[in-house]
């Protein structure tokens, strides 16, 4: 019978590089969506404290503007030490700008439910306010000309969600049924409106 060549020194070194990679920490194409006892919204790089249900997120290597979503109900585990080892300057890039993308949205969405909430039109509660006011304070952009945009996009959101455009889209339905005696050009222009003024920002 052949016996392996390998020395018997060497094979506890060869098991051990072998269960590294087989327990790779995290790489900087994930990042992870979770909401804290608060309800308030976090997105980072970084893994949340042990036991929170997680949404862990793979940056689309191809486009860091499609992410998708790989779990949504895991619980997190401790996160290892050296989770940014093995990667790329181009990864890194791609996955902030992904988080910047992922944090606006939360931004713009936490924006436009306070202003609607603190309008006086629906009924709230301090602590729903709160909870906002934290998602807004922890995911908005601390560069003023970048808060600006994301207001502007609350306000669009916050638009986009209203009565008119709820009545603009419900037109253009029925002025697309069929039988419906609408020229082209009414379609047109009411598709137009809803392009221009009902569009939202962020879904």
């Amino acid at each position: 019978m052949r016996r392996s060549r390998t020395p018997r020194l060497l094979r506890p070194a060869l098991l051990l590089l072998i269960a590294t990679a087989l327990v790779a920490p995290a790489r900087a194409d994930t990042v992870y969506r979770w909401v804290d006892v608060e309800g308030v919204i976090h997105i980072s790089s970084e893994k949340p404290p042990a036991g929170v249900r997680v949404e862990r997120i793979e940056v689309a290597r191809l486009s860091a503007k499609h992410p998708t979503s790989r779990s949504t109900s895991g619980s997190a585990t401790a996160p290892s030490a050296g989770s940014s080892a093995h990667t790329t300057p181009a990864q890194v890039a791609e996955r902030e700008e992904v988080l910047g993308s992922l944090r606006t949205r939360e931004c713009v969405i936490a924006l436009e439910s306070l202003d609607r909430l603190t309008s006086g039109a629906t009924a709230t509660s301090a602590a729903e306010i709160r909870r906002l006011q934290q998602t807004a304070n922890l995911n908005c952009s601390r560069d003023p000309a970048r808060r600006r945009e994301q207001e502007e996009m609350a306000a669009r959101l916050r638009v986009a969600n209203g009565p008119g455009c709820v009545e603009a889209r419900n037109r253009l339905a029925s002025l697309l049924a069929p039988g419906s005696p609408a020229s082209r050009e009414q379609v047109k222009a009411q598709q137009d409106f809803v392009d221009s003024h009902c569009t939202a920002p962020v879904r």
